[in-house]
């Protein structure tokens, strides 16, 4: 097992390129399986999930390739294909979940194993079924499989209203509805970027979409889609982990290729804290000279502050000036990796879905452990502060979200290396 060790004390300064979202990539893997013929998608992040994805791609009878050197993948779907997602794959990555859309579909059929993936709480799939099943779609959960039978004559349009703005949920019904018979409303749809991003390559495939960017999207079937070249919106939850980095660590980093206004609540929060952020042409700056204020965020769907931020800042206000409160509305579990950034010395109380922080001038370098990818990036972003050796472990979880992350750090000044840690007989 791999493990980072960081040695605290260096201020980041530099540049650096955002490349395609993760959260969008594996979705619109997934949509190329509405469309025989090659599709093409590029700026795919090189990560773990994308390998995933693409075994399980080829298991459904697809060919897949994947350049990293140029971020492209290309994914040849045959006029025929599998229905049947197995466990070993889908338990590793929950964006497995997003083959389910289209696999009903173009099959009228699916068996997709419940999915794993991040251990940040329960993410039920009571609206993607409940959405299916308005319709027409059969749902059973069979020897942990989601087993899913369109009607005869495939899917037919009706109204979904969703009890929350579920971005798994709009996905999963979005990509059922572009070839469905009739017209699909989805009320109260996630209107995230990666969302944006779904909806556009449907449309440039030959989907009928009205409403994209809202929380009322409106699709009206069409009986056949084609293979496209898309390229992937830019990953603004990375882009927002290097403006955190710049501040918790007094630094000055411009970060290339990244859409400010996908952030605009984080870098407001992170100006209140008493950073200097300019907005360019391809991006933005972020500056600090000197030690944050304690800032209170409360996560929300988009275009709310992001819970993928969220252990971001609680590492920054862990050495903020003051007190700040985090209250996470999305994933219970989000503050599992609190236990582990208290080793490092941070002062934070959790109640429910509430955490208080009181800053520290100062953390203490120690052995911790990643709990899933976002918390494995607040993990390094406090250690990259902390007074001596920080060890972050299980490193896995950083390495499915985050690209040649330690690599990246270590050209802003980073004094962080990657090797493999000794394992117990």
């Amino acid at each position: 097992m791999d493990v980072f060790r960081i040695q605290g004390g260096a201020r980041l300064v530099g540049e650096v390129h955002i490349t395609g979202a993760k959260n969008s990539s594996l979705k619109l893997m997934a949509v190329a399986l509405l469309a025989p013929g090659k599709t093409t998608i590029r700026a795919v992040p090189n990560i773990l999930d994308v390998t995933i994805m693409a075994e399980l791609l080829r298991r459904l009878g697809c060919s897949v390739s994947y350049s990293a050197e140029t971020e492209t993948v290309e994914i040849d779907v045959p006029a025929t294909i599998e229905h049947r997602a197995d466990y070993d794959l889908v338990r590793r990555m929950r964006a497995s979940i997003a083959v389910l859309g289209p696999l009903v579909a173009r099959t009228g059929a699916a068996d997709v194993a419940l999915p794993g993936g991040d251990a940040i709480g329960s993410r039920g799939l009571d609206m993607h079924t409940a959405g299916l099943e308005r319709m027409g779609a059969t749902v059973a959960n069979e020897h942990g499989y989601l087993v899913v039978h369109a009607p005869d004559g495939g899917l037919v349009g009706t109204h979904v209203y969703l009890d929350f703005p579920s971005v798994g949920a709009t996905e999963t019904l979005l990509m059922a509805a572009v070839t469905a018979n009739g017209v699909t409303v989805i009320d109260n749809a996630a209107r995230e970027p990666e969302i944006v991003d779904i909806c556009n390559m449907l449309l440039a495939m030959g989907a009928q979409i009205d409403g994209v960017g809202t929380s009322l999207l409106t699709i009206t079937g069409v009986s056949s889609l084609k293979a496209v070249e898309h390229t992937t919106v830019a990953d603004r939850i990375v882009a927002g982990t290097w403006a955190v980095a710049a501040v918790i660590t007094g630094g000055d980093i411009t970060v290339r290729n990244a859409n400010s206004e996908h952030l605009s609540i984080a870098l407001e929060k992170l100006v209140t804290a008493g950073a200097e952020v300019e907005i360019t042409n391809d991006g933005f700056r972020v500056q600090m000279n000197k030690r944050p204020t304690a800032i209170d965020v409360v996560t929300l769907p988009y275009p709310g502050f992001p819970t993928d931020l969220q252990p971001q800042f609680i590492a920054l206000n862990s050495i903020a000036e003051g007190s700040a409160m985090v209250t996470e509305n999305l994933f219970e579990a989000r503050f599992r990796f609190v236990q582990e950034l208290t080793r490092l010395g941070a002062e934070v109380r959790t109640d429910g879905h509430h955490a208080l922080i009181r800053g520290r001038s100062q953390l203490s370098g120690a052995p911790v452990e990643a709990t899933d990818i976002r918390a494995g990036a607040g993990l390094v972003l406090a250690g990259l502060v902390a007074d001596g050796e920080t060890t972050v472990h299980a490193i896995d979880h950083i390495d499915r979200g985050y690209v040649d992350f330690e690599k990246q750090l270590s050209k802003l000044g980073a004094n962080i290396i990657r090797e493999t840690s000794p394992q117990l007989s």
